[in-house]
Parts: structure tokens; sequence; C-alpha cells
């Protein structure tokens, strides 16, 4: 995972020399130090700053154990019994928040930047794009956001919403949403959660399914998106829009009457509603219907209960060390997505404050951000943050792409501190020099005080979190789990450096692996127990909503606890930690008889820097695989000209010659990463569009939606396919 070193052995011995300078007169304080912090604290696992060892040793210790090669397997610390809570008698949602706003009330908690001005600016291909200019972080305290819910639940109320009725909240991630959802969760009024970027019939049918009467949303999706369905949602009475203004909404069906968040707000302020007497949830209640992003068909509403939520918050909490109310955490991922609402919500149990941004206006150099002028994370200067792996990947080729354009001076000198720090790591060792000098500039991208990155919704390449590891001076914690677990699962001790692995499980829930004859995987497998990854607990939800027939994948045991039967493959190694090595959904028999694993596939070619994305295919009655990418501009332009091929990106995308090429460099990539032969794609096609959520080809979650894309690209399935 070394970057490749051209350099002049001169150069090297000065930067040794230097580092070793630097080491030997950093040596004593830091041993000093050391020392000191193990009279402080003698546990190891608290994050506090102790060394853990070589990179080999930290591997080894045990995260999780079990009596069996199936399972269960349980986090070493929760042997006996699993954890339900994060505090003790708080087991609903409304009760910990109202323990938060007691503890950090005058304390910052929702935060959004004011928005200065927008103006549209012409792109290079003719189109026009929005830029903003943002000024400051404008905050709410934690009383109040309690005040805010407590007041617009009350405004629900008195709006006909009746306790344990759905209500939906359709709308992008803003402080709005968390207000809104806190009010629900008051005043016992579950919650139905939409994507913003569904299109209108899945928006149609999470609203009939649930029967909802009230909704929050903000103006531009009322505007793009739901206005076009209302006529399908007979039931709808109340449109809440979380903007200020307009404050009139004229040409709405009849019997549909739109509100402004902040009307709601004062109605619900007004002394007869809010004096009203409100019943609080139970922990049994439900608190969330959690409509999936719909990767595999018609998006199903999972049901989530206040203990569930709880329970899978206490088993996240354990692994992010020092969690407290010093931290910032920036919201940008979908709030509608399981991961995002699980970050924020524990976040808000410890005290934290919460900047809200978007992937539009991230980083400086984000889409929106107009030249000159400061993005989200250089504003706020978060402690933590979440991804998923897209995002991260995209940060990884986007440095390596200006690692590239640096002169050879400066090129040199990254790559030498790169290649250093990895080994350095790879001892348990810290290089404080380098990450001053060198890796300050691209720590800064997200604010540069990130201290802990979660990374969830798919595998994480290893390529790409040896990267963060070194570049932003952080740990990742790699995780794994789903809506139907609350996003619980899996998450790897921070002290964990180990790549393609997931950790061991939370204390909250416990793991099975079952057998699964069909695809060759087996608990007695060897060197390591091979199956589909059952998990059980407290956090693992209620079932899906109105769908019977998909709730076999839920079961009870003989002692009362609920399962749900994952659909993915993992193996457990000798330290109780999970691989995940593939999805029953994602493997296909060729005609031939093998059996490939198209997850596995695109994982190895998305390191590819000239893979910007990529959907492997498989037909069972062909012999090959085939494959649609999306390749990265830069790199794809580089490629051509070379050759002296020249044209627009749609006429290279065509381009036969140029899809030889591109295809001579994934083949070379996957060999380098020892896929079969059989594994590799024979033919691809190049998209000039890239796949966003506003496609409908990517969830929100920039998961691959592999119906849409086989009806996208079915034309071309059958021109690689028919030898045309």
């Amino acid at each position: 995972m070394k970057l490749k070193e051209d350099l002049s052995p001169v150069l090297l011995l000065v930067f040794h020399l230097a580092v070793w300078i630097y080491s030997f007169l950093s040596f004593l304080p830091s041993v000093f130090l050391g020392w000191m912090s193990t009279l402080d604290d003698d546990d190891d696992d608290d994050g506090g700053g102790v060394r853990y060892g070589s990179e080999e040793d930290r591997a080894k210790r045990m995260k999780a154990c079990s009596e069996r090669p199936e399972g269960p397997y349980r986090a070493v610390t929760a042997t006996k019994r699993l954890e339900a809570t994060l505090r003790p008698g708080v087991q609903t949602l409304d009760k910990m928040f109202e323990l938060s706003a007691r503890m950090f009330p005058h304390r910052h908690c929702l935060g959004t930047r004011e928005v200065i001005s927008e103006a549209d600016e012409r792109q290079g291909n003719g189109k026009l794009f929005k830029k903003v200019t943002l000024g400051e972080y404008r905050w709410l305290s934690y009383r109040d956001v309690f005040s805010a819910a407590s007041q617009l639940g009350s405004g629900l109320a008195s709006l006909g919403q009746r306790q344990k009725n759905n209500i939906a909240v359709f709308c992008e991630t803003r402080a709005e949403w968390m207000v809104a959802a806190q009010a629900c969760f008051m005043h016992n009024f579950p919650v139905v959660t939409l994507y913003s970027t569904l299109g209108g019939p899945a928006i149609a049918h999470g609203l009939n399914e649930t029967r909802v009467t009230h909704i929050f949303t903000s103006k531009e999706l009322l505007e793009t998106r739901l206005k076009a369905v209302l006529i399908e949602v007979p039931r709808l009475q109340h449109i809440i829009v979380v903007d200020d203004s307009p404050s009139s909404w004229p040409e709405y069906p009849p019997g549909i009457s739109v509100h402004n968040m902040a009307a709601v707000q004062e109605l619900g302020a007004r002394p007869e509603n809010a004096s009203r007497d409100r019943n609080p949830p139970l922990a049994s209640d439900i608190a969330v219907i959690m409509y999936t992003s719909g990767s595999t068909g018609i998006p199903k509403g999972v049901m989530i209960s206040h203990g569930n939520i709880i329970a899978g918050l206490a088993g996240m909490a354990e692994r992010i060390p020092n969690l407290n109310e010093e931290d910032t955490y920036i919201g940008y991922l979908p709030l509608a997505h399981v991961l995002e609402l699980s970050a924020e919500l524990v976040g808000m149990a410890h005290g934290c404050r919460i900047g809200y941004s978007s992937p539009q206006t991230l980083s400086d150099q984000s889409t929106k951000i107009k030249k000159g002028s400061k993005g989200d994370s250089s504003v706020l200067q978060p402690t933590l943050m979440a991804a998923v792996p897209e995002i991260m990947d995209r940060i990884y080729k986007n440095v390596m792409l200006k690692v590239q354009e640096m002169s050879c001076v400066q090129r040199t000198l990254f790559i030498l501190a790169y290649n250093y720090k990895l080994e350095q790591l790879s001892r348990g060792n810290s290089t404080p020099l380098c990450d001053k000098l060198v890796f300050r500039k691209v720590r800064s991208l997200l604010g540069g005080r990130i201290r802990v990155l979660l990374s969830g919704g798919a595998p994480l390449s290893a390529v790409t979190q040896r990267f963060m590891n070194v570049c932003f001076c952080c740990p990742v914690g790699q995780g794994y789990g789903l809506t139907e677990t609350c996003g619980a699962g899996t998450i790897s001790q921070l002290w964990d450096y180990s790549t393609g692995r997931v950790g061991g499980p939370l204390v909250c829930c416990e793991m099975k692996l079952k057998d699964w004859v069909e695809g060759g995987y087996r608990s007695t497998d060897k060197p390591n127990p091979r199956g589909e990854i059952l998990i059980g607990g407290p956090n693992v939800t209620m079932g899906y909503y109105k769908n019977g027939a998909k709730n076999e994948d839920f079961f009870v045991d003989e002692s009362g606890q609920r399962w749900f039967c994952t659909g993915d493959i993992g193996e457990f190694h000798v330290d109780g930690c999970l691989k995940i090595i593939d999805r029953k959904k994602d493997l296909v028999k060729l005609q031939a008889g093998k059996y490939v694993s198209l997850g596995k596939v695109e994982a190895m070619l998305k390191n590819c820097p000239l893979v910007d994305n990529i959907c492997a295919y498989a037909n069972s009655d062909e012999t090959y695989v085939i494959g649609f990418v999306v390749p990265n501009q830069k790199q794809l332009l580089a490629l051509v000209d070379q050759y002296g091929i020249r044209g627009s990106r749609e006429d290279l995308c065509s381009s036969e010659a140029v899809k030889e090429l591109v295809l001579k460099t994934l083949t070379e990539a996957a060999l380098e990463a020892q896929l079969e032969r059989f594994e590799i794609p024979r033919k691809i096609c190049l998209s000039p569009e890239p796949w966003t959520p506003e496609t409908g080809l990517v969830t929100d979650a920039f998961k691959l939606k592999r119906k849409e894309l086989k009806t996208h690209y079915q034309d071309d399935i059958e021109r690689m396919y028919g030898g045309e």
C-alpha cells in the first residue's frame, strides 16, 4: 500500500536524516509523557493516547469471543449481558434529549450557516450552476431546541395530529429535520422518514402505506417533488414547510393546508395548547418507520422502536472514545439514513454540537461553494464525522490527483512522508513532524481537527482507509449495520488499524453464522468459519411495516431475543473480528458453473484511479462478466492524450478505441488485485455522466441500484452479450 518511489538517493538520505534527528530530540519527552499517561489511566481501551504496540499486536487482540465456530459471537466486554441503554432508566428518545437539555442547557446544539449570497455561474460546458457564499454558523442551544420541539409538538397536536398516528418527514438534512423529529419523539408521533431524492411513485407509496395526514418538507421539495403527487395521496391534510418564507401557499388542492413551521410553533406556544397533557412514549412504541433507499426494489418501511434506537446508540457510543460536549459533529449525510440519524442522536446524548452541511458545500472545493469562500468544514472545524466510502474514495482520488500535479520536490516530500508514516503506524508510532509539515494541508480539507472518522453504508477499500489514516491523522472506525438493526452491528476498535475488516460485534448485539451451502460457505470452513451473518439483540427492529412476506428475515429464538438474517456473507477471524466477504444477492453463477461476486469485483476495480464508479453485471446464461464504468474525467483525458485522441466527454465514452484503452487499464488493475480471469469484465460500457441519487441509479448512500442500472443499460447489455 506504499506509494511508488522514484527518488534521488540524496533526497532520500536528507529526509531520513531530518526524521532521525527529530525523532532523537523528541524521544525522551515522548517516553516521559507516555509514562505519565499510563499512570493516569491503566485501561488501554479508553483511546486516551496510550500506545497499543505494533499493528500486528493490535490486530491480534481479542475483540469478540464464541464457544462455537458458528457463534454466537459477543464483544469481550459484553459476554454476560448485552447493553440496551445509554444511561440507567433512560429507555426512550424523549427522555434522552430531555436529560441532555438539562445537562447542557446553554451549550450549542444545532448550527446552520447563514446564506450571504447566491449567484448562477456558467460552467465550461455552458450549463448554469448555483454558487453560494456562506457566513458563520448560527446556533440553537440545547434549551432552545428542547423548547422549539416542545412547542412544535403541541402545535401539531392542535392541528389534529394524534399519538401513535404516523407523521412524515420528507426533507433535506438540516436543523429543522432534527427539531421536527424531537417534537414527534416527545409526543409519541411515529416519524416516517423518506429520502429527499425519491421519485414520485416511491413517495406516494410511503405516504399511502403509512396513512399519514401530516408531513414536514422544504419549499424546494414541495415544489419539485411533493406537489406533483398530492393528488395521489388523498389522506394528506397538513403540509408543514420548514422554510421561513413565503408565508402563504395558494394553488394547492382543496382539503390540504400548508403551514410554515414557525407558525406551527407559535400555535403550540399558546397557553391553551402548551398546557395540554401528553402521554410519553414507552420503549416498545414505534419511534421511526424508516423507508429503505430502495436499492433492490420498492422501498420497505422498517419499524424501529424507541428501545431499538437507544440500544443501538449504546453500542455505538462504546466504540467512540471520550465522546463529550467538547466534540463537534458535521451532519451532511441524509437524515433519512440510519447511519446519519444514529450518529447525530448519539452526539446529542453526549452534549456535542452538530453543524449542518451538504455534500455540495462540505469543503472549500465543493461544487456549490463560490471560489474564494470557505466550505462548511473549514468554518465548523468538526472533530467527528461519518462518511460513506464513496465520499472518502473521492477525497482520496482528488488528493492523489493534486499530488501528481505537484512539483518534483513537493511530490517527493509527500511520497517520502506518506511511506514513512505508513511504516511508523504499522509499528504503533506517531509522526508529529510529518503531520505538521506535510499532512496539515490535506487534513485542513475537513477542517483540520477531525479525531474520529466513522465509515459505514458499504465496504471501505484498504487503500482508502490507509490514506485517511495517514493524511487525516486520525483513526477510521469502519462499521457494519443495517436499517433493520438500527445501523448497529460492528464498529472496529479505533486502535485497530487492520484493513478489510469491520470490527467485532457492538456491546448491544451478538452475531451468528448460518451455513449457505449453495454458495459454498460453512461455519466449518478453514481457516475461518464463514456463513450468512445473523444479528440478534435489543437493537434488532420490529420488522417491516405492512409487509408480512418480507418479515421472514426476522425471527425470535427460544429465549425471546429477536434476530435478523442479513443476507450478507461474513467470516470471523480468530480475534473475533468480522470480515464481509460476499452478499447472497450479488453472487451470480456463470454458464460454466463459476460463481462471481459482483460486489467483490466492483470493490477491487474502484481502487483504480481511472474509475469513479463501476457496476459489474453477469448473466447466468453467459460465460463472462461485463461492466458499466463512470471514468474519472482527468484520468481519462490523460489516458487518451497519450494516444492523441481528442473529443468531448460524450465522444470519448462512445469511442471503441477509448473503451479498449480503459478495458486494458481495468484488466491490469484486476490482475494486480488478484481477481480470477473469469471475474474480470471482458467488455465495458463507459458513462459520460456520473451516477448520483438524482439520476435514480444509486441510493442516497451511493449504493448501486442494480435493477435500475440494468434497465438503464439494457441496450448496452444486449450489445455486449450479442457480440455486435
